[in-house]
């Protein structure tokens, strides 16, 4: 008499083996998006063209070192959300519908690896985004910053740009992928021009100025700065990112257990 073996459970998988796994989604999540080259221009030559355009020629800007740095880490924040909202925005509402989604979420697996990968695999993509900031920024302006500065706002960069990661999942798991797109575009440049991303904050009026204070863009981007330049950090830049952080992780929660309940019931 034959006997049918059930699922393997993925709790049960040994750490070892979760990393074997890791790394297997890691690689087919970055081979998805490099058939797509479309899909990183946006990424990785935008930032630089405003490096160029807008930072660049104006002498008063990358000639003075304060707000040359401060220049290259506002389109270094850019860079990263705009990679974090294509990727988690887009990517998700595209997967949703696709059969191989659902597929992919029925194997025994364990649901860690699956958005380890996402994360892993988006967050390399971040930082090939920003690096050519960076170097352009070091090479054709003044901007500077210690060792620790650097690497101070690396880790400043990673800890603000959550709200947008959680933003991304959410659009991703409320909309279809057309309209992901349009939103994920609208809130894009809006948070980008809203935040001081493209132009600094002092060239704001008083109200947009007092505006801006409760977006996160704004609130990353001076929390990059106070860990590259020092400085005081007013308190509304880190209770605003702690806000933002768990709003949108409650939201982005809430909005994949109904995608859950949706198509697994």
């Amino acid at each position: 008499m034959s006997t049918v073996s059930s699922p393997a459970d993925p709790s049960s998988i040994a750490p070892l083996s979760a990393i074997a796994l890791l790394g297997v989604h890691v690689k087919y999540a970055l081979l998805e998006t490099i058939r797509v080259p479309i899909a990183l221009i946006g990424t990785f030559v935008f930032p630089s063209l405003s490096l160029l355009f807008f930072v660049v020629p104006q002498s008063s800007v990358a000639g003075n070192p304060l707000y040359a740095t401060q220049a290259v880490i506002s389109l270094t924040v850019f860079a990263v959300m705009a990679n974090l909202l294509f990727s988690f925005g887009l990517g998700v509402a595209g997967d949703r519908e696709t059969p191989w989604y659902p597929y992919v979420r029925t194997l025994p697996a364990p649901g860690r690896v699956r958005v380890g990968a996402s994360v892993v695999s988006t967050g390399i993509f971040a930082i090939g985004a920003m690096a050519p900031v960076v170097v352009l920024g070091a090479v054709l302006t003044k901007a500077e910053a210690s060792p620790a500065g650097l690497l101070g706002g690396f880790g400043a960069l990673a800890l603000g740009s959550l709200p947008f990661a959680f933003l991304g999942l959410a659009i991703g798991y409320s909309l279809p992928s057309k309209a992901a797109i349009a939103v994920v575009q609208v809130v894009m440049f809006g948070l980008a021009f809203g935040g001081g991303l493209f132009l600094p904050p002092l060239m704001f009026p008083g109200w947009l100025d007092q505006l801006s204070t409760f977006l996160p863009s704004r609130q990353t981007r001076e929390l990059v700065i106070w860990a590259v330049q020092g400085g005081t950090l007013e308190p509304w830049v880190w209770l605003g990112l702690i806000g933002w952080t768990v709003g949108t992780l409650a939201v982005a929660l809430v909005l994949n257990r109904r995608d859950e309940g949706r198509r697994y019931r």
